[in-house]
């Protein structure tokens, strides 16, 4: 789950992302330190079960999410919880492009697996899971069910609860919920 904001951060962290959407450049210089805290806290869920010497740190991960970001001037930015949703794939891109490149250093016989966060329980408690084999089930799970893909990626990579993911995707929580548990089911079966 996401690391609450204070309740005054919300529309502050709003108001920043739509002076940065209207071209004031320094607004960027006011959000960084407003989700730093929030990024990073995903980014260790993400890293946290990983081996001592894994070559990719929370903090890395968090700065090299962090300048995808800021290249998205197109999108709507409208609040929190949308910016990290589109965090969320960010951090899934470059978590699999530093899974690939390491395995193809390795060679075929290595692949990276991460720790997935046990509160969402996506395969069981603790389970650990490929993280290309989870990319490509995701895959396939969005040519089947886009938003069931985009509720995977939210609350996976992205750490957002159930409201902060209805959100986003401007659906009901019922909805997010059906769709998060039919999606768990899918990936359980997909990954066994």
């Amino acid at each position: 789950m996401s690391t609450p904001d204070p309740p005054a951060a919300r529309p502050e962290i709003t108001r920043v992302l739509a002076a940065w959407r209207q071209g004031d450049d320094r607004a960027l210089e006011r959000l960084l330190p407003m989700v730093y805290a929030e990024l990073r806290a995903i980014a260790g869920r993400h890293l946290g079960g990983e081996r001592a010497q894994h070559t990719l740190q929370p903090t890395a991960l968090v700065h090299e999410t962090y300048l995808n970001l800021i290249q998205q001037r197109q999108v709507d930015w409208r609040n929190r919880a949308q910016f990290l949703g589109v965090a969320a794939n960010a951090m899934r891109r470059v978590l699999l492009h530093h899974a690939e490149h390491r395995n193809a250093q390795k060679g075929v016989g290595a692949r990276e697996r991460v720790t997935l966060d046990e509160a969402l329980a996506t395969l069981e408690q603790s389970a650990t899971v490929d993280l290309i084999d989870l990319n490509a089930a995701l895959d396939k799970l969005a040519a089947l069910d886009a938003r069931q893909a985009r509720v995977v990626e939210l609350r996976i990579f992205g750490g957002l609860t159930i409201e902060e993911a209805a959100d986003v995707l401007t659906i009901s929580p019922a909805t997010v919920k059906r769709d998060w548990d039919v999606a768990r089911l899918w990936l359980r079966r997909a990954l066994s």
